[in-house]
């Protein structure tokens, strides 16, 4: 099956989990996005990555396997989202040495922690994508996403602690049980302006509320 390549279109806060944030994932031949919340921690961490101009004064844990990858002449080929189960999304490294390939097991937001350090593309599975992505006519350049990026970066690169914040354990399909109250006609009116406050993650929350009434 083909897979489909994504790229990293920036950070939002959660509207669904206090502390953490939704890493957005924007379809590179395409309209949809793949909202995945993420801890606050590993957010930083990529905000930190994206914004190249920014280095911390000492490496994080993803600077430093990348330097451990880098001695050890090890290649990321790809990220790979391969599976979407009871919410928690698993990926793969898929690493190269000496023309070896293997596949590493990755929380996803280490995976795309790591994969914008390394360069390496991201991929998902067309079913992945056609289950929890969201279809968002919108600017992949929203400046919105890329206050919140830059402001996690320069918060973690002005703090002084090592470990940052604490982090959640797991990268999970937002949902929320407050739309349970909602009619179906309060969930499409909601939905729709979601979409136009490119609010992806309460998008998808809404998303999956009105498609678990309508199986």
């Amino acid at each position: 099956m083909n897979l489909v390549s994504l790229t990293v279109k920036g950070i939002s806060y959660s509207q669904t989990q206090q502390g953490a944030y939704a890493l957005i994932l924007s379809e590179e031949k395409g309209s949809r996005k793949l909202p995945i919340v993420i801890g606050a921690a590993e957010a930083q961490s990529i905000a930190i990555a994206l914004e190249e101009d920014l280095k911390p004064p000492r490496p994080l844990t993803h600077d430093l396997l990348k330097s451990c990858l880098d001695r050890f002449e090890i290649n990321i080929k790809e990220v790979v989202i391969h599976k979407l189960e009871e919410g928690v999304f698993y990926s793969t490294l898929v690493c190269i040495k000496k023309n070896e390939e293997e596949l590493i097991d990755a929380r996803t937001s280490d995976a795309v922690a790591i994969a914008v350090r390394t360069g390496a593309p991201i991929f998902t599975y067309p079913e992945i994508l056609d289950q929890a992505g969201i279809e968002l006519n919108v600017d992949t350049s929203s400046k919105d996403l890329s206050s919140n990026t830059r402001n996690l970066a320069h918060l973690e690169t002005s703090s002084t602690s090592e470990e940052g914040i604490k982090q959640k354990p797991q990268e999970v399909n937002p949902g929320s049980k407050r739309f349970k109250s909602y009619s179906e006609r309060q969930l499409k009116a909601a939905l729709k302006k979601a979409v136009e406050d490119e609010d992806y993650e309460k998008a998808a929350a809404l998303r999956d509320e009105l498609e678990q009434r309508n199986q």
